[in-house]
């Protein structure tokens, strides 16, 4: 009977261990891999590149992060929507996708900022839009459940603003946005600057210009489930190794977020 018994425990005990080493960085995926959601359609954060790869600036510093801990990194494209529900789930490790700060600080276990954004109004330029008061009585688009969006149906923000459009209307993704406006469904579009200048200069600024006036002001972070805070400090002190040796500088050039980058 002992020995039967010794045999049960030294199995559990081999089974326990082998369930330990199947930890995660987050909540349920492989030890060695790093999980990041994302939008597939943010660009220059994170998008689908011609060869038919995701990249942009977020991917590619958390690969750089997975250089130096020695992760597969695992690009997860979500609905913006449910990126709660991925992340409470345990689909994805984290939300790092141009993703605000400000306004969510205690829903996230946050890493350092690392983007100063601003939120802008993009129009055409026939529109003969020149400020804010030429949007009265138009229809603006934004993205669903996006830092933009929130700005406007803010009663301390810019509601007041939103109040005088005809409409604001809601896309998955702004490069549907864009094609609304350039055929001329939508009058003007609210958005992240950094995302703005890059669709500005892949689609020909002289069709396009942000208005000079900003709607505010914000930081990037990147969002971790609020009990993983050790994942987090982790990729914090990542990010200060790459902004030391020079990677992250050299992403932001690439991606032409050089002027906007805060990371100390």
């Amino acid at each position: 009977m002992k020995k039967k018994l010794c045999t049960l425990l030294s199995a559990l005990s081999l089974g326990a261990l082998m369930l330990s080493g199947c930890g995660n960085q987050g909540a349920g995926n492989d030890a060695d891999t790093f999980v990041v959601g994302f939008d597939a359609e943010y660009p220059p954060y994170g998008y689908m590149d011609d060869n038919g790869e995701y990249t942009g600036f977020d991917l590619e510093l958390a690969q750089a992060v997975c250089d130096l801990e020695g992760w597969t990194l695992v690009k997860q494209p979500i609905v913006w929507d449910s990126k709660d529900n991925e992340l409470n789930s345990g689909s994805i490790d984290c939300i790092w996708s141009g993703f605000t700060i400000d306004g969510r600080e205690d829903d996230y276990a946050w890493s350092v900022p690392y983007v100063d954004n601003s939120q802008v109004i993009v129009v055409a330029v026939k529109s003969g839009i020149t400020d804010f008061s030429g949007l009265e009585g138009k229809v603006v688009g934004v993205q669903a459940a996006s830092a933009a969006l929130a700005v406007l149906e803010d009663e301390e923000q810019q509601k007041a603003l939103a109040d005088t459009f005809q409409n604001l209307q809601e896309f998955a993704d702004y490069n549907t946005a864009f094609a609304e406006l350039e055929a001329g469904s939508v009058d003007a579009i609210a958005m992240d600057i950094g995302v703005a200048q890059y669709q500005l200069e892949s689609r020909g600024n002289d069709n396009f210009m942000i208005l000079d006036e900003h709607l505010n002001s914000e930081q990037y972070g990147i969002g971790f489930a609020l009990d993983n805070t050790e994942l987090r400090d982790t990729v914090n002190a990542d990010l200060q190794k790459l902004k030391e040796d020079g990677t992250f500088d050299e992403l932001a050039e690439k991606y032409g977020l050089s002027d906007m980058v805060c990371l100390e």
